[in-house]
C-alpha cells in the first residue's frame, strides 16, 4: 500500500496488538523521519511492514530513515512463515538498499545480524552490584566530582552538538536532526541529560522517552575532557534515577569499544536481522 492508500486506524490497531511493537513504526514517527513510506500488509492488516522509500538517481530504493534503528514486521504472533512471505515479497518487488527488521522477527533462513543492548527495568542497587563490570564501577567512582543536570534544548546545546557530534557531515543531516529534536520537544518525548565540569557541559545524553523505555538517540562527548569519565558518570546517574521505572535502550552498536561500554553497565544483547545490497553501497 502506498501512503495515500493506508487505513491508518487499522494500521495503528495492528501495531498496538503486536508482540513486536516499537517506537519507530508509529505513523507520527515515520512521518517525521521518512516522509515517504509504504506498508506491506498480510490479509486485512493482520500483519504489517512499513518501508521507507528513498529516491536517488531517479530510482526508488527501500532504505532506512536517518535516526531509525528498527522497523520490520508487526503482528499478534511472530510467525516465521508469514515473515518469510514478507521478506520474499520485499526482495521481489523493491530495490532494497538497506532494511532493518526488529529484534522480535524470526525467519526460517538466517539473516545477517546487528547488535543492540538494553537494560530492562531493574533495581539500581542490584544492577550496579551484580551486573556492572568492575572497571566501570571504578571509573564511575573516579568521576563523582562532576555534576549532573537535565537541561533545555537551546542554542548553547545545539552548538555543543555541532562541535562534538560525529557522523553528520551533511548540512541536510544536521537540519533533519534539528527538526527531529524539535518534533520530540514539541511532543514532550525528549530528555537531555548533561555532565558538567566546573559548570562546563562536557557530555550530553539525548534520550527519547516512550512510556516504559528511554532510548539513547546519541551520547555526545567533548574529547577535551575525555579523562573526566563523563560518559560513564552520565549513564550511571540516568540509571540511578530512572531504571526502576524505565528500561534503557542503548540503540546499538557493532563497534567493539561502544559495545563493551554498553555491556559494562549490565546491558543485555538483543540482535536483529537486516538485508542490504553491498553493490549499491559501493556506488552510493
Amino acid at each position: 500500500m502506498k501512503y495515500s492508500e493506508i487505513d491508518f486506524e487499522k494500521y495503528k490497531k495492528c501495531l498496538e496488538n503486536s508482540v513486536q511493537r516499537n517506537w519507530y513504526s508509529q505513523k507520527e514517527i515515520l512521518d517525521q523521519l521518512s516522509g515517504n513510506w509504504h506498508i506491506l500488509i498480510y490479509k486485512d492488516y493482520e500483519a504489517v511492514m512499513p518501508i521507507h522509500i528513498y529516491k536517488k538517481i531517479g530510482i526508488n530504493f527501500v532504505h532506512m530513515p536517518l535516526f531509525c534503528q528498527q522497523l520490520g514486521i508487526f503482528s499478534k504472533t511472530d510467525d516465521p512463515k508469514i515473515n518469510n512471505a514478507f521478506l520474499y515479497f520485499l526482495k521481489k518487488n523493491y530495490t532494497v538498499f538497506l532494511y532493518l527488521f526488529n529484534q522480535d522477527n524470526t525467519f526460517s533462513t538466517a539473516l545477517e545480524k546487528k547488535k543492540n543492548y538494553i537494560i530492562p527495568i531493574s533495581e539500581y542497587d542490584i544492577l550496579k552490584r551484580k551486573k556492572y563490570f568492575k572497571g566501570r564501577k571504578s571509573t564511575i567512582k573516579s568521576s563523582q566530582h562532576l555534576t549532573y543536570k537535565e537541561i533545555e534544548f537551546d542554542e548553547h546545546t545545539m552548538l555543543f552538538f555541532k562541535n562534538n557530534f560525529k557522523g553528520l557531515a551533511k548540512d541536510a543531516d544536521w537540519l533533519k536532526l534539528k527538526m527531529y529534536i524539535t518534533f520530540l520537544l514539541e511532543n514532550k518525548l525528549l530528555k537531555l541529560c548533561g555532565a558538567f565540569f566546573n559548570d562546563e557541559l562536557i557530555n550530553l545524553a539525548v534520550l527519547v522517552t516512550d512510556k516504559n523505555q528511554f532510548s539513547l538517540l546519541c551520547l555526545v562527548n567533548d574529547e577535551n575532557y575525555r579523562t573526566k569519565n563523563g560518559a560513564s558518570f552520565l549513564i550511571d546517574r540516568i540509571l540511578n534515577l530512572y531504571i526502576h521505572e524505565r528500561s534503557l535502550n542503548f540503540m546499538g552498536s557493532n563497534i567493539r569499544g561502544i559495545e563493551v561500554f554498553f555491556k559494562s553497565f549490565g546491558a543485555e544483547l538483543h540482535e536483529y536481522g537486516f538485508i542490504d545490497n553491498k553493490f549499491f553501497k559501493i556506488f552510493s
